[in-house]
């Protein structure tokens, strides 16, 4: 039904295999996508090299948010190979222990400046550096959760984070809709991964969606990557500003 083939994708937040990122980018590259996939540090780059590898990922860079001169080195690679970028995703979130397990209202200042900096700054951060190289339009997504709709036990503030990130993403939107550049926030239901891994109780809250989506069905990695490829194709060009569920229906529900 769409193609990408051309398109150039970059794919922030691989950390494995089971990463919403990942699912993305091999979602891209199956409608023919080329890839750009970036690692935070030594650590992880040698569970994310070989997946890049995989897709014959043509760019596979070092990317910390918060660290400019690698930001600077990665777009610098992206316009010296292809000199444009079609698509951007984006999949990091972070929050210190003792503020995602803590109450909201105890969340300390520095915590907070900084789950927002690395979950929502740098998404727009990404947009503005993404901007120049769409100039006959692209996509730009994030990842969100139904935490930032309603109250999650156990989301604690990454729940006001998401928030942000879904308003940051509506404005971005209404910002670049003239440009023809699309920007969403896809919603996935619970997943395992290793994000995920940090919240409390979070089994009990897969279990729960499991037993009560309508489809019975969590949602996958794969599920969430082909609804990412759609929206990165031209098909989708005048879809934008959206929070999209993925979730087998977990969210309609009280």
């Amino acid at each position: 039904m769409f193609d990408l083939t051309g398109q150039k994708a970059l794919v922030v937040g691989v950390a494995n295999d089971q990463s919403i990122a990942w699912g993305c980018a091999r979602a891209f590259r199956a409608q023919g996508a080329d890839v750009a996939i970036t690692y935070l540090n030594d650590r992880a780059e040698p569970f994310v090299r070989p997946l890049a590898e995989q897709l014959g990922a043509e760019i596979v860079a070092p990317l910390d948010v918060r660290n400019e001169t690698q930001a600077d080195a990665l777009f610098a690679e992206i316009v010296a190979r292809w000199g444009r970028l079609d698509t951007l995703l984006h999949s990091i979130a972070f929050s210190r222990k003792q503020d995602l397990h803590g109450r909201v209202v105890d969340c300390s200042a520095e915590g907070f400046s900084q789950a927002m900096d690395i979950s929502v700054h740098s998404f727009l951060r990404l947009i503005r550096r993404a901007e120049p190289l769409m100039p006959e339009g692209g996509t730009c997504m994030t990842v969100s959760f139904m935490g930032a709709q309603k109250v999650v036990e156990n989301y604690g503030v990454m729940g006001p984070v998401k928030a942000a990130l879904e308003a940051a993403t509506r404005y971005a939107a209404a910002e670049l809709g003239p440009k023809g550049i699309s920007v969403h926030a896809l919603s996935p239901g619970p997943l395992q991964t290793r994000a995920a891994s940090g919240i409390a109780e979070f089994d009990a809250l897969l279990n729960d969606a499991a037993e009560r989506a309508p489809t019975h069905h969590l949602a996958t990695i794969d599920d969430v990557g082909a609804y990412a490829a759609f929206l990165a194709s031209r098909e989708a060009f005048n879809v934008t500003g959206s929070v999209h569920p993925i979730d087998g229906g977990y969210s309609i529900l009280g």
